[in-house]
């Protein structure tokens, strides 16, 4: 597949310096285009790399006078190369039928132009609706529901009554709707907790490889609309995330937090249990949450502290070794002034009149 220039710039709402005619056919890095390839400079500092490529045009956010190069100015470069990238990787949906080796329910139903690999189960009253791919290895519990343009990649699981919109990607090894972990004590014995809930994922959500969602104590745990959630994730019972909000990898969420709208959680965040942090929050990598987050906030450390706070401490904790040292020091000078200055008297009380 082959585009013009001019016209890349028409779908993603940028303009054209230099020959919009050139043909472009692929996307690549800025040092490993070729002729027909477009790249793109997202950060300035990479701007003098676009006289060595060889690339046929590139992204740009700003007039770039010194090469000759054919430049698509963009105010956001990368968000223009996704989806340049989406137009030439995107291929028709094509029905690769139901195999003779999966086991489907004679009760369940599948619609239109799905595509079933070998080694599927199906359950008894599963739905899968149209244009659905089901990769080998996928166990699809009873009464679960699976949306139109949904892909399920390799020994996925999908525990039953569970939830699955549209357009929706799960990576292989994730378990959606595995038991929330709820015990109660019974002196010492650890007594579980039924698990009656489901997940419920809405449209347009990615949940990485071999990550765990875990089902409702009652209820459901909700992941709403265009959530994007990396490999490796925990997201416990109860918990509700926020429409598109990005998890990053190896993050834990404790049952019955809520997360907001548009948060970011870094990687390693850990949240505990009966939180809820606000819209728009972002928290850093490797933060510990064990409180409230109110909207609009961005947090560090653990406990966590607003940005410009944690800098501060940051830096305090580089230099305290050299502080200890001086303390030491003043300590020491403050303990020879003592001695010289002999037993210290009590001041003698006066009468005020």
């Amino acid at each position: 597949m082959e585009r013009s220039l001019k016209s890349l710039a028409h779908e993603v709402g940028g303009r054209v310096r230099g020959d919009g005619s050139v043909m472009v056919s692929g996307v690549a890095g800025i040092e490993e285009a070729k002729k027909g390839d477009i790249t793109f400079v997202s950060n300035e500092k990479f701007l003098p790399k676009l006289k060595e490529t060889r690339a046929s045009a590139a992204i740009v956010s700003q007039e770039v006078t010194d090469v000759s190069l054919p430049l698509l100015i963009i105010p956001n470069p990368h968000l223009a190369m996704a989806k340049i990238l989406t137009l030439f990787t995107q291929r028709p949906s094509v029905s690769g039928g139901v195999s003779d080796m999966a086991w489907i329910s004679p009760s369940a139903r599948l619609e239109e132009e799905v595509t079933i690999y070998p080694l599927v189960y199906i359950g008894d009253e599963a739905q899968i609706a149209s244009r659905a791919t089901i990769y080998p290895g996928v166990f699809i519990g009873s009464q679960a529901k699976i949306g139109e343009d949904t892909i399920l990649y390799p020994n996925v699981t999908i525990y039953p009554r569970c939830i699955v919109g549209k357009r929706v990607i799960v990576h292989a090894g994730t378990v959606i709707g595995a038991d929330g972990f709820g015990f109660v004590k019974d002196g010492k014995v650890n007594v579980k907790i039924p698990q009656v809930g489901i997940v419920e994922i809405e449209d347009d959500v990615e949940i990485g490889a071999n990550s765990c969602l875990d089902r409702a104590t009652f209820g459901k745990t909700l992941i709403e609309k265009g959530v994007k959630v990396d490999n490796l994730v925990q997201i416990a019972h109860n918990v509700r995330i926020g429409e598109n909000s990005i998890i990053v990898g190896q993050v834990g969420i404790s049952g019955s937090t809520t997360v907001g709208r548009n948060v970011t959680l870094a990687g390693q965040v850990g949240l505990v249990d009966h939180i809820e942090i606000g819209d728009n929050v972002i928290v850093g990598a490797q933060s510990g949450v064990n409180r409230d987050i109110p909207p609009n906030q961005v947090v560090l450390g653990t406990p966590p502290l607003p940005h410009w706070q944690f800098l501060r401490v940051t830096s305090a904790w580089s230099k305290l070794p050299e502080m200890k040292k001086e303390l030491n020091i003043l300590l020491k000078r403050v303990e020879e002034l003592e001695k010289r200055a002999g037993p210290v008297k009590k001041a003698s009380k006066r009468r005020v009149r």
